[in-house]
C-alpha cells in the first residue's frame, strides 16, 4: 500500500469501525471479511479484529453466508420505528388535550429504568416545566415513568429501579403503583421537585401521555381528559382489523 493510501485510512479503531458497520446500510445485506477488507481497503487482519468486536458487541452477526447486522442494531431500528409511530398516532391528540386543559401535555415512553420524553406541548407556559423533547428521567420519579412501571412484574420493576438508584424504597414504591392499577392514574403535587402538579395515565406498558400544572387542584378535573386521551392513543396503535376482531368478541356471561 502506497503512503498516500495508508494515509487516507481511518486512524482510529471508532473510524475503522464506522466503516465497517456503513457496509450494512441494507437490513438484509451479508458480506463476507474479504468483501468487507475491499470495500473498506483495510487490512483483513484488521477488519477480522473489527467485525470479532462488533459480533461480541451484537452489532454484528455471523453465519454461513457472512456477517450481517446483529441483535443490538435491529432492536434499536425497531424501538425507533415504534416510538416514531406512537409520536407521530399521538400529535393530534395531545393537541386536543391541550386546547381542553390548558395545560402543558407531555408523551413519554419507557426505556429500561428511565422515562423518555417524546413529545412536549404547552407553549409559553412550557417554559417553567424542566423538560424537553429527549428528556430522561428516573422512572420511578415522574408520574409518565410510574404509570408504566405499574403494568410491569414486580421483579421487573425492581430490576429497572436498582439499576437507576440502588437503595431506593422498593416497598413503598410497589404500594404506590399498587394504587396507580387501582385508579389507572397517578398524581404528583411536587413534580421534579418544583412544586409544578402532574397527572398522568399508561398507555400501555411501555408508554404514558400526562399534563402538568401549577393548579394542584385542578388535577382531579383534569385526570378524565387524560384518560381519555390515553384511550384514543391506545386505539389510534391498534390496528383497525384488531379492534373489529374485539369489538365481536362474544361477552362472557356473568
Amino acid at each position: 500500500m502506497s503512503e498516500v493510501a495508508a494515509a487516507q485510512l481511518p486512524l482510529t479503531m471508532l473510524e475503522r469501525a464506522t466503516l465497517v458497520m456503513d457496509l450494512f446500510q441494507a437490513p438484509d445485506r451479508h458480506l463476507t471479511l474479504g468483501q468487507i477488507a475491499v470495500r473498506t481497503r483495510l487490512p483483513r487482519a484488521t477488519v477480522h479484529r473489527i467485525v470479532r468486536q462488533l459480533i461480541q458487541l451484537e452489532w454484528l452477526t455471523h453465519s454461513a453466508d457472512g456477517y450481517a447486522l446483529g441483535r443490538r442494531v435491529r432492536t434499536w431500528n425497531a424501538d425507533t420505528a415504534r416510538l416514531s409511530r406512537l409520536r407521530a398516532c399521538a400529535a393530534p391528540i395531545l393537541h386536543e388535550l391541550l386546547l381542553a386543559t390548558a395545560a402543558v401535555v407531555h408523551l413519554g415512553a419507557l426505556d429500561g429504568g428511565e422515562v423518555l420524553y417524546l413529545d412536549k406541548l404547552g407553549g409559553r407556559a412550557a417554559t417553567a416545566v424542566p423538560t424537553r423533547v429527549g428528556t430522561r428521567v428516573a422512572a420511578h420519579r415522574s408520574t409518565l415513568g410510574r404509570v408504566a412501571l405499574a403494568h410491569l412484574p414486580p421483579e421487573d420493576v425492581e430490576a429497572r429501579v436498582t439499576d437507576i438508584e440502588p437503595g431506593f424504597d422498593l416497598p413503598a414504591l410497589h404500594r404506590r403503583l399498587h394504587r396507580i392499577v387501582c385508579h389507572a392514574t397517578d398524581y404528583d403535587d411536587n413534580e421534579f421537585g418544583s412544586g409544578l402538579a402532574a397527572v398522568a395515565v399508561a398507555v400501555d406498558a411501555s408508554a404514558a401521555v400526562g399534563v402538568v400544572c401549577d393548579r394542584p387542584a385542578a388535577l382531579r378535573r383534569i385526570a378524565p381528559r387524560v384518560r381519555a386521551a390515553a384511550a384514543e392513543i391506545r386505539g389510534a396503535l391498534t390496528p383497525r382489523s384488531r379492534q373489529v376482531s374485539e369489538h365481536h368478541r362474544p361477552r362472557p356471561s356473568r
